[in-house]
C-alpha cells in the first residue's frame, strides 16, 4: 500500500498533522473486553436512561438455560441463502444448505457420542418421545416403556401423549433418596417386556444419574437405554452418553445458538447407533462424490410420510430444522473444543460458587447429595413464594420451585430448583445472598 501511495514509512502519510497535534502515548482506554463483558456494560450504561431497567439476574433452568449467545451467531443466520432456506429436496440447488446440516452431524455426533446424528427434530420433548417410540419399533416383541420421575416432568407429558394410543401406557420409576433413579424400584420393574429406560442427565433436579451402572442393568434385562440432555453444555464436562453405552441420545440444543427467546424455538437433537439406523426418525445428511470426484451432499434418509408411503414411516414430524442446526453449528465452530469445555467448567464452579454462598447464610440447605453440574435443589427455611416475591422485587429470578412437580415427595417442600450458568456472576450472587439474610 505504502508503495502504490509513493512513500517509505507509514509515519509519512500523517505528515500533515502538524508535530504538536500528534499523540505521542497509546489511548488512554479501558482493557478490551470480550464480548459477554461489553454487551454486560453497554446493559449498565442503557440502563442510566430514564425508563429503562437493570436486566434482571435469571437462576431459572429446568430444560431453559441462559448463556450468552456471541453476536456473530445471529448475524450469519440473517444471510438469504440460509435464512430463507426450505427443506433441501433438490441436491444439485442445496448444496450450501445439506453441507451446513452435515456439520451440524457430525458436531453433534462427537458431542453426543453417537455414530448417526440428524437433524430434524423440533425439540427436546418432542425427540424423546421419538426415541421412546423408536426403541418399541427397535424391539418389536417388547411394549413397555420405564421413564425416570427425575426425567423432566413435561418430558414425560409429552411422552406419555405421543403412547396415549398404544396398548400400554408408559411407566414411570421413582427417584431415591440421592435425587437420582432409584436403582431397586428400577430393578423390580425391568422384565423381558420392557423395550426402553428412558433418564435424563444432568436429571431435572440437577443431579447426575450413574450412566454406566444405568447402562448395565437396562442392558442386562435386554433393554435399551434413552438419555435426554437438556443442558447441552454439561457434555463440554461430563463423558458423551453415547461413549457409555447410551442406545439412543436425545436432547434439547436451545442452549447452542438460538438462546432462551421466550421458550423457543427448540432445536431436539436425536443420536443412536449404526444398528439401529433404520429406525431412527426424522432426515440424515449424507456425504458423497460425483462422477468428477467432488465432493457432495445428500438427504441420505428421510423415513417420513412426506417421502414415503404413510404407512411405512416413522415419523411424521415434517419441520426442517436447519436453521437451528445451523445456529448450534455457527455456535460450537465460534467457541471451538477448548472453549466449549472452558464454559462448561465455568458453569459447574459458578453453580458450586453459589450453592457455597448461598448455605452461608444459614437459610437454605442442599437437599440431594448426588453430584450435579449447573443446577442444584435446595430446601428454604421460608415459604419459597414469599422469598421468590422479594426477591422479584430485587432483580432476580430465583428458581424454580419443585414441589407443584413432585407433591407426593415430602422432601421436596418449600424447596427450588436453582441454576446457575457463566451468565450469574459475583455481584447477583451475592444479591440473592443479601435477600437471603433479610428475608
Amino acid at each position: 500500500m505504502l508503495q502504490t501511495v509513493g512513500v517509505d514509512r507509514t509515519d509519512r502519510l500523517f505528515e500533515g498533522i502538524p508535530d504538536h497535534l500528534r499523540l505521542k502515548r497509546p489511548l488512554d482506554l479501558p482493557p478490551a473486553k470480550d464480548e459477554e463483558a461489553l454487551v454486560r456494560r453497554l446493559r449498565a450504561l442503557a440502563a442510566k436512561n430514564e425508563g429503562s431497567a437493570d436486566r434482571q439476574a435469571l437462576f431459572l433452568g429446568a430444560g431453559c438455560h441462559a448463556h450468552h449467545i456471541p453476536a456473530a451467531v445471529s448475524q450469519l443466520l440473517l444471510r438469504g441463502e440460509f435464512f430463507t432456506a426450505y427443506t433441501p429436496y433438490q441436491p444439485e440447488a442445496s448444496q450450501g444448505t445439506l453441507q451446513a446440516i452435515f456439520e451440524y452431524q457430525s458436531m453433534l455426533a462427537e458431542l453426543m457420542g453417537c455414530e448417526v446424528v440428524n437433524a430434524s427434530m423440533y425439540d427436546g420433548a418432542t425427540a424423546t418421545a421419538e426415541a421412546a417410540l423408536m426403541a418399541l419399533r427397535v424391539q418389536k416383541k417388547r411394549s413397555r416403556i420405564l421413564l425416570a420421575r427425575s426425567l423432566h416432568p413435561e418430558l414425560r407429558q409429552v411422552c406419555g401423549t405421543f403412547m396415549s394410543e398404544l396398548p400400554t401406557p408408559p411407566e414411570e420409576v421413582n427417584f431415591g433418596a440421592q435425587g437420582t433413579v432409584d436403582l431397586a424400584a428400577l430393578s423390580a420393574a425391568l422384565d423381558a417386556q420392557v423395550a426402553a429406560v428412558v433418564v435424563q442427565q444432568p436429571n431435572f433436579l440437577g443431579c447426575l444419574e450413574d450412566l454406566p451402572q444405568l447402562v448395565k442393568m437396562v442392558h442386562d434385562a435386554g433393554a435399551l437405554l434413552v438419555v435426554a440432555v437438556l443442558e447441552p453444555v454439561s457434555l463440554g464436562l461430563l463423558e458423551a452418553p453415547g461413549k457409555l453405552g447410551a442406545d439412543i441420545v436425545t436432547g434439547e440444543g436451545m442452549s447452542l445458538g438460538t438462546g432462551m427467546n421466550f421458550g423457543g424455538p427448540g432445536l431436539g437433537m436425536f443420536g443412536t447407533k449404526s444398528q439401529y439406523l433404520w429406525q431412527m426418525p426424522g432426515r440424515l445428511v449424507g456425504q458423497t462424490r460425483d462422477q468428477q470426484g467432488q465432493r457432495g451432499f445428500v438427504l441420505t434418509l428421510s423415513t417420513r410420510e412426506q417421502h414415503i408411503r404413510r404407512a411405512r414411516a416413522t415419523s411424521n414430524i415434517c419441520s426442517n430444522e436447519g436453521l437451528c442446526a445451523l445456529a448450534a453449528a455457527i455456535h460450537l465452530s465460534l467457541i471451538g473444543k477448548e472453549g466449549f469445555s472452558g464454559l462448561a467448567r465455568t458453569n459447574a464452579a459458578n453453580a458450586r460458587f453459589a450453592l457455597a454462598a448461598l448455605e452461608q447464610t444459614g437459610r437454605v440447605k442442599r437437599i440431594y447429595p448426588a453430584p450435579f453440574f449447573n443446577e442444584f435443589a435446595i430446601r428454604l427455611s421460608k415459604d419459597p413464594q414469599a422469598i421468590l416475591d422479594r426477591l422479584l422485587e430485587k432483580g432476580i429470578l430465583g428458581g424454580v420451585p419443585l414441589q407443584r412437580f413432585y407433591p407426593d415427595h415430602p422432601e421436596l417442600a418449600r424447596s427450588l430448583l436453582v441454576c446457575v450458568t457463566e451468565q450469574n456472576h459475583a455481584e447477583e450472587v451475592a444479591r440473592y445472598q443479601e435477600v437471603l439474610k433479610s428475608t
